[in-house]
């Protein structure tokens, strides 16, 4: 598995972001199952941000199991139809259907096969420090990797916001994802930093579903990814 991944480092042309992003697609395309360990910051305006950690695992088609476990206990599972969002502390779990729920993860959703960068994306760039084409700021956390830049698709309605300003993805030589930064109308900004990658683990289909404990209340709503802010 090393040999191919230094392989395709070789032969991916990373001043050419879309094959860098074809390449990316093609890597995780082959991935059914993922874990990571993940750390997670979020920020809005000018307070102070908050910051988590715990394990994620990635399963296709379109499921997520995000594990917290610092600073506190909570659960987030995309299960392909519906969003659930539990902290055992409250007794109570929260449920949206994926359409009803504006998901800042939706980048995410790349390593389940649910949606696609010419999809996602109107505009990529490799962004280059010599070329002065990234902020301080946005460097990568490692010179050998690279970071691409996703810009939204314009819209033909003048009156219709942009779901995102932007997206960095962080990645290394041997397109793993590093980082993911995703910046917001509103000065919002949830930031990701992977390490530890796994694929292809033999994950029970059962991660993917969420069983309320006994005694938890159920709530429907939507907008349900920020509850978990």
């Amino acid at each position: 598995m090393l040999v191919l991944f230094l392989a395709l480092a070789a032969t991916i042309d990373f001043s050419n972001a879309s094959n860098v992003a074809k390449s990316l697609e093609e890597k995780y395309a082959r991935a059914q199952t993922l874990e990571a360990r993940f750390y997670e910051r979020y920020r809005a305006g000018a307070g102070g941000g908050q910051a988590e950690s715990g394990t994620v695992y990635f399963s296709k088609p379109g499921r997520m199991r995000w594990e917290y476990e610092s600073p506190e206990s909570k659960l987030f599972i995309v299960d392909g139809k519906n969003v659930w969002f539990y902290v055992p502390a409250d007794h109570t779990a929260s449920r949206a259907q994926i359409k009803e729920s504006d998901d800042w993860r939706t980048p995410l959703a790349l390593l389940t096969g649910k949606i696609h960068f010419d999809r996602l994306c109107g505009q990529m760039a490799i962004l280059d420090e010599a070329l002065g084409s990234i902020a301080v700021g946005d460097l990568p956390s490692d010179p050998r990797n690279r970071i691409l830049r996703c810009l939204p698709h314009k819209s033909n309605d003048p009156n219709a916001s942009a779901p995102f300003k932007e997206i960095l993805f962080e990645l290394t030589p041997q397109l793993d994802l590093a980082r993911v930064v995703i910046r917001e109308p509103g000065d919002i900004e949830t930031e990701f930093r992977f390490a530890n990658w796994k694929e292809n683990l033999g994950l029970p289909e059962s991660m993917f579903h969420f069983e309320p404990p006994p005694g938890v209340a159920i709530v429907n709503e939507a907008g349900l990814s920020r509850e978990v802010h």
